[in-house]
């Protein structure tokens, strides 16, 4: 086992505010979009079975975090070797710095709705700068803050929301909006699970964090079997009633237009410390001569920059693509916990193993294959092409080391 000094533990509620805080923003957009494409009890069977996938996904990667006293970067050492995990944490870099820049394009956003509200205008590079002054400020001075700013900054947003749902409601007999549904049940429970996945992936980063397992769980059944399910349900069903493809424009009809935008600037602020705390995590795997103050100021701030333009239309595809193919790296390393790792995660194992696992990245390649052919509904397993990519991964692994490796051979 590592004997690597580790902060102060915390309780599982704590992280279970700076997770929703990081979910808040990607949901409330998402919800938006499932909500105005689906009827309303159909948005509803999406979100609690997508939620409920995504949070066994999260228990079960938690566990492993808290066990490990490791955060993801360093547990996929064991399972992608010592080089070859610098592939897969170059992958995670990706995804999460596309996401930091995705939300402060968001923040931009809606900052530029927020002036147009009372009639200014201005350009979105300013705009930009000024949340990420603000995000990146929260994430330098590391978890502790981040912790601290998730405590005071979640009850406030969680009660911004409710405030504003209660407005919508009372402001206008909204009974549903009669449109037919332009996406299949699949494909919607897909993207609930989709939108989170990277972040169920990565739980560890802040379930090795915890006072124990116990609270592992904690922190991620409120974070993806409560809170998750609750704030896409408040996002998707004001769109469902109204008819409306934002949540700002639903709320526009109940003259809710400012609290809503002002809800979604928070929002964007705190999720965007919580997405640059793990890029800096796992960039400072491979870029070792810069300490992490310095490494969360210029993600930020490169992220600030292409934020400012028109980012959208590039990175979403890629985006999804990402959400297909990091599952399959929880597939597999969680199942080289249960096959070898349950005693501890020993160090020097690590020398004994092949640097690049070339049988590992053939089973990754192959799962986010299949992932790839049920998004496009050219073969169906569980309808959910982010579980299949995991399920499939997990079983090829599990056949590789039972029938290529000797037993307790990778073990402590």
């Amino acid at each position: 086992m590592t004997s690597s000094t580790q902060p102060a533990t915390v309780p599982g509620f704590r992280i279970a505010l700076i997770i929703l805080g990081i979910a808040m923003s990607p949901v409330l957009l998402a919800a938006s979009t499932l909500g105005s494409r689906l009827v309303l009890h159909d948005a509803l069977y999406a979100i609690v079975s997508g939620s409920l996938v995504l949070c066994a996904i999260g228990c079960m990667t938690g566990w492993v975090g808290v066990s490990a006293r490791m955060n993801t970067y360093q547990i996929v050492r064991f399972a992608f070797g010592t080089r070859g995990s610098r592939a897969i944490n170059a992958l995670f870099a990706l995804a999460l710095f596309g996401w930091t820049a995705v939300t402060a394009n968001s923040f931009g956003h809606a900052l530029q709705d927020l002036l147009a509200l009372a009639g200014w205008q201005a350009p979105m590079l300013p705009l930009v700068l000024v949340g990420g002054v603000l995000f990146i400020g929260a994430t330098a001075f590391g978890f502790e803050v981040l912790d601290n700013i998730a405590l005071v900054a979640i009850p406030v947003l969680l009660l911004m929301l409710a405030w504003n749902l209660q407005r919508f409601f009372a402001a206008a007999p909204f009974s549903g909006h009669d449109h037919i549904g332009t996406m299949s049940l699949g494909v919607a429970t897909s993207s609930v699970v989709g939108t989170f996945m990277i972040l169920a992936t990565t739980m560890p980063d802040f379930a090795s964090l915890v006072h124990n397992r116990r609270h592992a769980l904690i922190g991620a059944i409120l974070a993806l079997g409560v809170a998750y399910p609750a704030l896409f349900i408040a996002g998707a069903v004001p769109c469902a009633l109204s008819g409306k493809v934002t949540l700002v424009g639903a709320m526009a009809l109940a003259g809710m237009a400012l609290p809503a935008v002002l809800m979604l600037l928070v929002a964007t602020i705190t999720g965007n410390a919580g997405n640059l705390f793990q890029a800096t995590l796992v960039t400072a795997t491979f870029v070792k001569w810069l300490p992490k103050p310095k490494i969360t100021l210029l993600l930020g701030v490169l992220a600030c920059l292409l934020g400012s333009f028109d980012i959208l239309s590039w990175f979403i595809p890629f985006l999804l693509f990402l959400g297909i193919a990091v599952p399959p790296i929880a597939g597999i390393y969680l199942t080289d916990y249960v096959l070898h790792r349950r005693g501890g995660y020993d160090e020097a194992a690590l020398a004994r193993q092949p640097a690049v696992p070339v049988a590992t990245f053939v089973i990754w390649g192959v799962a986010t294959l299949i992932g790839l052919m049920t998004s496009h509904e050219l073969l169906t397993l569980t309808a959910i092409p982010s579980l299949d990519a995991l399920l499939t991964a997990a079983a090829l692994y599990a056949l590789k080391s039972k029938l290529f490796e000797r037993p307790h051979a990778l073990a402590q």
